[in-house]
């Protein structure tokens, strides 16, 4: 007999201010096999990145957060999880973003509005890549 196993795919650190969009994305994701611990904005996104018992696999964040932007985000949540890998998400176009400074160029980036088949490949072509590509 199926026995649900504890972590059913990789996980996930979904951090997306808006509630409709938070719940919807973690829908998506875990209809595509990803685990999804979400928060509402960086503190909470920390606080998961400190007290989760087990492994993060990805951070997918929101360039547009409040108070500190998802790469600044990106950074703190490194030097608690080094091994976690990153993915950005924005409405902002990726060159606008590069050029505002909030991401480095050739970091994985999806543009909203995303469908859930381009975010979970994403995100699984981020997690098949090596660690020196941990997106610092």
């Amino acid at each position: 007999m199926w026995q649900p196993t504890e972590r059913q795919g990789p996980v996930v650190l979904l951090v997306e201010d808006d509630e409709d969009l938070r719940e919807v994305t973690t829908r998506m994701l875990e209809l595509r096999g990803f685990s999804v611990l979400a928060a509402e904005d960086p503190v909470n996104a920390m606080m998961k990145c400190r007290v989760h018992d087990g492994p993060i696999d990805i951070l997918l964040t929101d360039l547009g957060l409040p108070g500190v932007s998802g790469g600044e985000l990106s950074r703190s949540a490194a030097a608690v999880r080094p091994s976690m890998k990153v993915v950005y998400v924005s409405g902002l176009p990726e060159a606008t973003a590069v050029k505002k400074g909030l991401i480095e160029a050739g970091s994985p980036f999806v543009t909203k509005p995303y469908t859930a088949d381009v975010l979970a490949g994403m995100l699984r072509t981020v997690l098949a890549q090596g660690s020196a590509s941990a997106g610092r």
